[in-house]
């Protein structure tokens, strides 16, 4: 104990009872009494208090598993089910399954650890040989514990597990339980709460994916929504070097995919008069930071789409974007956003927020616009009459407790001002992005983080974000209809282009189109409905134009220049 005390160092201790053995000096010594072993598990565990994981091997204790875990242990032990105990050969190691029953009868869920504990993992600068943390990282969740799938976002070979609830719900965590219950409610629920939803596993996992979707059902209905659009990514040429980032190019990112580009602003027009003609009713646009743009970009922009096509709607500019435009203007954020809406703006997206919790901004984009700032932008947004999108990426370097903060952040952001149309999931594709690739971060979320995001986020946002929105970019047409199954209720655009994404790694992601859509809406047994980005409904001949649509014509990326902005 006082070494623990001065060095914080021991991850667990093993209390492990005396069984006799064959062919030992001991063989004929009395079994350790049971209730002596009872007794020096709960005084180890007073002594070393809460945060110390306590251990006894399950196979020395067949059929007094319940006793065990009533006495203050939290953790089996080694558990294989390949090999025997080879120090206790004649104590089979129990089944997992039976294990994991085990466990849930005493109200407890069996969850895989790997060899070094969270604690350690998340300090790691501290604990772990630099060479050690990118084998670590791929091997753990947000949590610290073991990923126990090999599923990664943006990879069209990854297979889900199928879900199967259980049958008795009532058997969920009685805290599990009543903060779903508080939540279906529209009550806000604190940090610790919303962090505890995502530690749920077994039954509390399917008890929370069930209240979800029901919650979904009553507040929603069976309706999945989905728009046409395109997506322009104007130039991936940026001043800012996000840690995460594959997408952006500028000295030192050579290495990654594909080469600098600049569009022209008569490409911009074709492609939007492209997208029109297709049966489009928005255009996203979203690009880096080049180095000659300032707040006459943006405006020309606009100008550009709304001369090519008119009635597009202009879904357009990070809250990056456009604290940089107007700071570059010499305005005010919202003297600038008015200039965008005069000029065409019709919404902004809620992306540049990856994380709104400032110590871990300061590692993925230190140089980017802190949480207060993103908030800032988007509250003035509303302000001014443009609703906005909101978004977190989740899966890198970041933890649960960094979620819940997010998601309260979006909740309490959108009770003042109201102008939020939906919240989008983004798990992180790890496959190009620099900080993976140094062994900074983990390979994205587990497919179990991915499914419990949008079910809690259901729940946390309820009632004030009505609309949870899968990205099938992310998680293919199979995890997009899993994830409208627990919560979710938006499939998001059609994207005639995507490349931020495809930046990363992904090999998901071109083109899903509205009959695509329409047979995977259908196929879960819901209703699809094409939506405008403000979930109206599309012109009807643009509606028809989009199941039509002739093939995109060739894209040309002019190689990265100066950009010259018509006076």
């Amino acid at each position: 104990e006082k070494t623990h005390k001065l060095h914080n160092h021991i991850q667990e201790i093993i209390v492990q009872n005396f069984v006799p053995k064959p062919n030992t000096k001991m063989h004929s010594a009395p079994e350790l009494n049971f209730t002596e072993l009872l007794w020096t598990i709960a005084a180890t565990r007073i002594i070393f208090g809460s945060k110390m994981s306590i251990q006894v091997p399950p196979n020395l204790n067949s059929g007094r598993l319940k006793a065990l875990l009533g006495s203050g242990i939290n953790d089996w032990g080694g558990v294989s089910p390949v090999t025997p105990d080879h120090v206790n050969p004649e104590s089979p190691w129990p089944e997992l399954e039976h294990l994991r029953k085990e466990t849930e009868l005493a109200g407890y869920s069996l969850v895989e650890r790997l060899t070094i504990y969270p604690k350690f993992i998340a300090n790691r600068s501290e604990w772990l040989e630099p060479k050690l943390f990118k084998p670590v990282l791929n091997h753990a969740d947000a949590s610290g514990l073991a990923r126990t799938d090999d599923w990664s976002a943006g990879n069209s070979s990854s297979k889900i597990k199928p879900r199967e609830f259980m049958k008795i719900h009532s058997t969920a965590n009685q805290r599990i339980q009543s903060s779903v219950e508080k939540a279906v409610n529209g009550d806000r629920l604190d940090e610790y709460e919303i962090t505890n939803l995502f530690s749920a596993r077994g039954i509390n996992f399917d008890f929370i994916c069930k209240a979800a979707n029901d919650l979904r059902e009553s507040t929603v209905g069976n309706t999945i929504h989905y728009v046409v659009n395109r997506n322009i990514n104007y130039t991936n040429m940026c001043t800012y070097r996000c840690s995460f980032c594959a997408f952006s190019k500028g000295k030192g990112r050579n290495s990654l995919r594909g080469k600098s580009y600049l569009l022209d602003m008569d490409e911009i027009a074709r492609r939007s008069i492209e997208a029109w003609q297709r049966g489009a009713t928005e255009v996203c646009l979203q690009g880096g930071i080049h180095p000659s743009f300032n707040g006459d970009t943006y405006l020309e922009i606009c100008k550009t789409i709304k001369s090519a096509a008119p009635n597009l709607h202009i879904h357009a500019f990070s809250p990056l974007e456009i604290s940089h435009g107007a700071h570059t203007a010499g305005l005010k954020i919202s003297t600038y956003l008015e200039q965008l809406k005069n000029a065409g703006l019709g919404t902004l997206p809620g992306t540049a927020a990856e994380i709104l919790d400032d110590s871990i901004r300061e590692l993925l984009c230190a140089n980017k616009v802190t949480t207060e700032e993103w908030i800032n932008v988007i509250s003035t947004a509303h302000e001014v009459g443009l609703k906005t999108t909101s978004t977190i990426m989740f899966g890198h370097i970041e933890t649960p407790d960094s979620w819940a903060k997010h998601l309260l952040a979006l909740r309490d952001l959108q009770k003042k001002s109201g102008g939020i149309t939906e919240f989008v999931p983004l798990p992180f594709v790890h496959m190009e992005a620099p900080m993976y690739l140094e062994g900074k971060a983990r390979p994205g979320p587990t497919w179990h983080e991915v499914v419990l995001m949008h079910a809690i986020s259901r729940l946390v946002l309820n009632p004030l974000i009505p609309n949870i929105q899968v990205s099938w970019v992310k998680l293919g047409s199979e995890g997009a209809a899993a994830c409208l199954n627990a919560g979710a209720n938006d499939l998001g655009g059609t994207l005639m282009n995507e490349s931020i994404s495809r930046a990363a790694g992904a090999d998901i992601g071109q083109e899903f189109g509205p009959n695509e859509m329409d047979n995977l809406i259908l196929s879960i047994n819901r209703t699809p409905k094409q939506r405008t980005t403000l979930y109206k409904k599309p012109n009807s001949l643009q509606e028809k134009n989009s199941y039509h649509a002739s093939n995109l014509l060739p894209l040309y990326n002019r190689p990265a220049r100066a950009l010259k902005i018509a006076s």
